[in-house]
């Protein structure tokens, strides 16, 4: 009998849990009133679901400039009941201009249902089938932590339940009021310029943008003429090479500054122009930023190397040529990694991906694809360039022949080479292009090389006398730029109706300077086989008269 009581008292808790484990699985919160300081609501106000609760506060401002019925669509609970009619309206009009200004509604997400329940989402969603009471519409910077801008389903003891702004974000309404509306500047301009234009813009916003962007290119063009007047007066070369690195990222910073100065503190613009604003002004900070750090880094490196004063044609930098190709993969590197570094910071800060949609391109990794199908060529050429750099098939300094033209490595950027060729002209040729096709590298490996003189002689011609010949050839030529001359050789290789094909062999000593020597030996081989020729009289080159191309018959004889 003792224990009846304590089997009763049992009961009774287990029976509370279950009403309340039921009451938390309502889809609403129940409360005794809703705002009962309001009075009644209008009968036009829709807050039966939470797409017309939103639809409601945004589009009956014309009808309702006071914000006494927009009232209605807040939870008023925090107030006191008679202080819900005059604050209410106060704050539904703060709310609405803090939406406007900083919020970009996406409807898809905003659902038109009383149950809120999405029909589109897949099973493995969490709240797939779910019926929901609470909503999150948007989420607004305050103080550096997101605030909430959200929906509650609530249900009074005496109506139907009905979607309003929820508790926890009128509370906050006072404080992003503070921060995102109007600024006391805007308050100065006329009533006319505060008004709509499109858009949902105001008209003040379309003029003031253009003048604004107008402001910062003025702003970005004076800090370039500032630098470049002060680099000059630098003395030392290190300075005048750090001020022409800092010219550009300082003037897109001078520019993102001005432009972030005027759409968050003198004035604070629409949430439509503040989505493509905000990730500009982001973007230029982080790109000037990380320019400058690419930048400095450069100008450290090409004074500590100095290769910029070297000829790394010459065969005694052979070392040298490999250190500046290995320091331009470490820059490539570097400008990989920090692009990558501020292409997620920029994405991170301007919360690209709730904006029009794209969060349904990134979740199916659409935009992904997007990107990698635009840049695939980009891709391709850096990737490349690393490879040539990091394999050595090319080194900066190189003499190479690419499609027949003798040139040296100049560069290896990142999506082309630059090609010195012999009479000082340039080729420029697609990182990708250029590892794609067989080049001749002649200074890879060993320097040393044999130039080939290749002559069409008579076939009476003394070959003895052309080894002695060419023998007073070498002499003649700066020994330094020789190989062992018993590499040199003669040699008969073909013959045919014309005459015999003789080759002469210079060993050259630095490839770089192995053409200099070639030409210079073949100009005074000719004029040594001539004068043989004149004097002795005896045959050297083939007396061989070009066949003559007939004329094509003309129309008249046709």
């Amino acid at each position: 009998m003792k224990s009846a009581p304590l089997l009763l008292a049992t009961l009774w808790l287990m029976l509370l849990g279950g009403l309340a484990q039921a009451q938390s699985d309502a889809p609403w919160f129940e409360v005794e009133t809703l705002n009962p300081g309001l009075g009644p609501t209008p009968n036009w106000l829709d807050r039966s679901t939470p797409r017309a609760t939103m639809e409601s506060l945004l589009r009956s401002a014309p009808t309702d400039p006071e914000g006494l019925s927009r009232a209605h669509l807040l939870d008023l609970s925090d107030l006191a009941p008679e202080d819900q009619a005059a604050n209410g309206a106060r704050l539904a009009r703060e709310l609405l201009t803090v939406i406007e200004r900083r919020a970009v509604l996406d409807w898809g997400q905003i659902l038109d249902r009383p149950d809120a329940l999405d029909a589109r989402q897949t099973s493995s969603s969490a709240t797939a089938g779910m019926k929901r009471r609470s909503l999150l519409v948007w989420e607004i910077e305050l103080d550096g932590i997101p605030a909430a801008i959200r929906l509650d389903r609530i249900k009074p003891a005496d109506s139907d339940p009905v979607w309003v702004v929820s508790r926890q974000t009128v509370q906050k309404i006072p404080a992003l009021y503070a921060v995102y509306g109007p600024s006391q500047y805007e308050e100065l301009l006329p009533d006319g310029l505060r008004r709509h234009a499109f858009w949902r813009l105001m008209w003040w916003e379309v003029i003031g943008l253009p003048l604004l962007v107008l402001l910062a290119g003025l702003a970005g063009q004076g800090t370039a003429v500032a630098l470049r007047r002060i680099g000059r007066h630098a003395t030392r070369r290190i300075t005048r090479a750090a001020f022409r690195a800092a010219r550009l990222p300082m003037v897109l910073a001078a520019v993102a500054l001005v432009l972030a100065i005027g759409t968050q503190t003198v004035f604070v613009f629409s949430g439509r122009l503040n989505s493509v604003l905000t990730p500009l002004i982001a973007a230029g900070f982080v790109t000037a930023a990380l320019m400058l750090i690419v930048n400095v880094i450069e100008v450290i490196l090409d004074q500590i190397t100095g290769f910029d004063e070297l000829d790394l044609t010459r065969q005694q930098f052979d070392e040298a040529r490999t250190r500046a190709t290995r320091i331009a993969a470490v820059r490539r590197i570097l400008v990989i990694i920090v692009f990558l570094f501020g292409f997620g910071i920029v994405l991170a800060s301007a919360n690209l991906f709730r904006t029009y949609g794209f969060s349904l391109l990134a979740s199916a990794g659409v935009l992904t694809l997007i990107l990698g199908f635009a840049a695939r060529t980009i891709l391709t050429n850096i990737l490349a360039s690393l490879q040539i750099a990091l394999n050595q098939s090319a080194r900066i300094g190189d003499r190479v022949v690419y499609k027949g033209a003798l040139c040296h490595v100049e560069r290896i950027n990142f999506t082309y080479v630059q090609l010195a060729d012999w009479d000082g002209t340039r080729l420029v040729v697609p990182v990708n292009e250029f590892a794609s096709t067989t080049f001749e590298n002649w200074t890879l490996k060993e320097p040393e090389m044999l130039r080939v003189l290749k002559f069409k002689l008579a076939p009476e011609v003394d070959i003895d006398r052309l080894r002695s010949c060419f023998e007073t050839v070498l002499d003649d030529l700066d020994q330094s730029d020789l190989d062992d001359r018993d590499k040199s050789a003669v040699r008969v290789t073909g013959q045919d109706a014309y005459g015999i094909d003789v080759w002469f062999m210079v060993p050259c000593r630095d490839p770089n300077s192995s053409w200099d020597s070639a030409c210079l030996a073949r100009e005074a081989l000719i004029a040594r086989l001539s004068k043989m020729q004149t004097d002795e009289g005896v045959p050297i080159f083939p007396d061989i008269v070009p066949p003559v191309e007939s004329d094509p018959p003309s129309r008249a004889a046709a």
